[in-house]
């Protein structure tokens, strides 16, 4: 399956409301009936139709319903294997060249086209025992169906694609903005007030720390535009993994090329159907970019916006591009990000070592559908080396949470409006770890009012000027949400590095403000109902409950607190004695023993002198 990015901002005119369109086709006795219905099927599902064509969402944001075959290439198999430990293949199996014995490279295309009677060819190595497989003459569902019933496979699961889910100096990041929009600038940085309920209060963690140069969160995504003048020096250099697509062409690509060391974003940009079936044209949506900017935009510099991590570097990892990417490519970035394996290429062993492994990684993209084998051998993986995985809860207007969000030990993040409530886009259910703002607009006409205003580029599908979302050409989408997140984690790991992913979700979720459970209405407003489980059926704006949209509203400030708080004691210095170091040595002891020591050093010192004196008057007297 594609993994897509459906979280990227709209751009174009003023959303049309439901009455007007209705208003076009229907006679007056007619519109009132079905205007009537249309409130009666709002309200079944605890949601406002007003409100919904108030706040428009990400772009993309229903693309892909539903995972399967229905979207699979009859001729062509994509799929994704896992080989038994006890496996036959296991002692024929050798080490490539490059790799040690004990990581040994699954390369079975030739010996499993026979026992299944299918041309096979050997994809991305991605473990010891995991590699994908690529098919000719039947569906991915088909050859997943048939290796999963050979003796020496544990689990086969179809190669998805998925798609995208967007106090310093600043010059963006105050409020009362004259000369940009929106005129709330960084509200979402900012301390919670009582218009901005979910502001993450940011400029509290800052009071702790600015973040360290030395974690980094990487950003698996469309890549970046390495030139926006607000990421200058914040990037570490990553990798574009994105491979050609059947005949070797570079469509998905996008940049004339398959997997090198250049994560730049050549843009996303699709014709009308090309990706699905009644999808239209898009422009390109330079996601990377604006998640990378949420993260790590150079702050107090005096330019542009503040990025929340401040000082955390982002590693960019290009794994989606036109229509978006495909799990293989994702999972070995996950692993590369991570320096579980240096092995980039495809068809052979080609090792590249990461000198910036990140303990965090960001994934700002997803479709429905279940948490694959695969997704949850690389999370068990990432997580008992430390590293936490961030993910977008999905923009499917309030359905189950996609994957790979809803893969146990991933942190999901869902989308709340500056109010609090959940925004109608964010999917929910019982996986979400915690709620972020993802942006809403409030208006009907005109400028949203409380986008994510983050890095981007202006261009509609080249590359062009680099710019900042605003309120027209607005970021809003839970994949604005979860770096928020992952910018946070960044602060803690900074204060404590020996924090482990569980303490780190256990102390987010400790440390959340609670969901309100009201709001002021508008006149003539239907009432803003909770939020139910999620099932099949769209649910719009609801009040949040702890068994939908995770434990509460982030707190950056108070999560970085409790890290501080938590912290282990400094080890004391060895050659110190008993005493609590000091932290630098040879001289920084304290304690009972080194003032006993003192003591006795001084009183010596004193008789020495005394003597010495002594000595000294009776040869000049």
């Amino acid at each position: 399956m594609r993994l897509t990015a459906d979280e990227c901002p709209r751009r174009g005119a003023p959303p049309v409301t439901l009455r007007a369109a209705l208003a076009r086709v229907l006679s007056p006795a007619l519109l009132a009936v079905a205007l009537l219905a249309v409130a009666l099927a709002g309200l079944a599902v605890g949601s406002n139709p007003a409100q919904a064509a108030a706040e428009p969402g990400p772009r993309w944001a229903r693309v892909v319903p539903t995972a399967g075959a229905s979207a699979e290439d009859p001729e062509v198999a994509r799929v994704i294997v896992k080989y038994r430990a006890d496996s036959p293949l296991r002692r024929v199996q050798s080490a490539a060249a490059g790799e040690s014995a004990a990581a040994p490279t699954p390369r079975h295309a030739a010996r499993l086209s026979l026992a299944i009677r299918a041309p096979l060819s050997d994809g991305r190595v991605l473990g010891p025992h995991t590699q994908s497989l690529r098919g000719q003459g039947l569906s991915s569902s088909e050859l997943a169906r048939r290796l999963s019933s050979l003796p020496d496979v544990e689990w086969a699961v179809v190669d998805e694609r998925r798609r995208i889910h967007n106090l310093p100096n600043d010059a963006l990041f105050a409020e009362n903005q004259r000369t940009a929009t929106p005129a709330v600038g960084q509200w979402y940085l900012r301390a919670p007030t009582a218009e901005a309920v979910s502001a993450i209060n940011a400029v509290g963690a800052w009071t702790s720390t600015t973040g360290s140069s030395s974690v980094v969160v990487a950003v698996l995504d469309t890549g970046v535009r390495p030139e926006h003048p607000d990421l200058q020096g914040k990037l570490h250099p990553g990798y574009d993994f994105i491979g050609l697509d059947r005949g070797g062409v570079a469509t998905t690509a996008n940049d004339g090329n398959g997997r090198d060391s250049d994560p730049t974003d050549p843009g996303d940009w699709t014709n009308a159907n090309e990706c699905s079936a009644g999808e239209p044209a898009s422009p390109s949506s330079w996601h990377g970019t604006q998640v990378s900017g949420l993260i790590g935009a150079a702050t107090n510099n005096g330019v542009g916006m503040a990025g929340a991590g401040w000082n955390v570097m982002v590693l960019p990892l290009r794994v989606l591009g036109r229509c978006g990417g495909y799990d293989s490519d994702i999972i070995a970035a996950m692993r590369w990000a991570a320096g579980l394996s240096q092995n980039v290429g495809v068809n052979a062993v080609l090792n590249v070592p990461n000198p910036y492994p990140a303990r965090v990684i960001n994934m700002s993209l997803g479709s429905q559908g279940t948490c694959t084998a695969a997704y949850q051998e690389v999370v068990n993986e990432l997580r008992v080396a430390g590293v936490t995985v961030v993910a977008a809860a999905g923009n499917d207007t309030g359905l189950k949470v996609s994957v790979p969000a809803n893969c146990p030990g991933a942190l999901a993040v869902s989308g709340v409006r500056h109010v609090g409530s959940k925004v109608g886009y964010s999917n929910i259910g019982p996986e979400v770890a915690l709620a972020a703002p993802a942006g809403n607009c409030v208006n009907l006409q005109g400028t949203c009012l409380y986008p994510l205003l983050t890095t981007i580029n202006l261009g509609q599908r080249q590359a062009g000027a680099n710019g900042y979302s605003d309120g027209s050409n607005y970021s809003v989408g839970t994949s604005f949400a979860s770096p928020l997140v992952a910018a946070t984690v960044g602060l803690m790991l900074s204060v404590d590095p020996t924090l482990t992913p569980s303490k780190i979700r256990e102390i987010l979720q400790a440390t959340v403000r609670p969901f309100p459970t009201s709001r002021p209405l508008a006149a003539g407003e239907d009432p803003v109902l909770a939020c139910r489980a999620p099932d099949d059926r769209d649910q719009l704006e609801c009040f949040c409950t702890t068994t939908t949209c995770g434990a509460g509203m982030l707190d950056a400030g108070a999560a970085v607190a409790r890290t501080l708080a938590l912290r282990p004691a400094p080890t004391p210095d060895p050659g110190t004695g008993t005493g609590g170091g000091g932290g630098s040595s040879g001289g920084g002891a304290s304690g009972l023993g080194w003032l006993l020591g003192l003591l006795l050093a001084t009183g010596a010192l004193h008789a020495l002198n005394r003597r010495s004196r002594g000595r000294a008057g009776t040869r000049l007297g």
